[in-house]
């Protein structure tokens, strides 16, 4: 098993505060969820949206075991 460490940007933070999402339900999505898009590169890191039917979140890699949560949405 891969352990590893998942940070959430202060952006994610505000973000998942304003749609009533914890980090659990982020985390439930990195998890379960799917990538449907193709990464995009920016500010100078690959992300990807990661997406259940209630959220998406988007993370970055910082390394091989350390994920960067950028942003995050409930979606309506």
């Amino acid at each position: 098993m891969v352990t590893g460490t998942v940070v959430f940007s202060r952006h994610a933070r505000r973000e998942m505060d304003a749609d009533g999402m914890t980090e659990q339900d982020a985390i439930n999505v990195l998890r379960a969820g799917r990538i449907h898009e193709p990464a995009e590169f920016e500010g100078a890191s690959w992300r990807y949206r990661c997406h259940t039917v209630r959220f998406c979140v988007v993370v970055a890699f910082d390394g091989a075991t350390r994920s960067i949560v950028v942003t995050a949405w409930r979606k309506q």
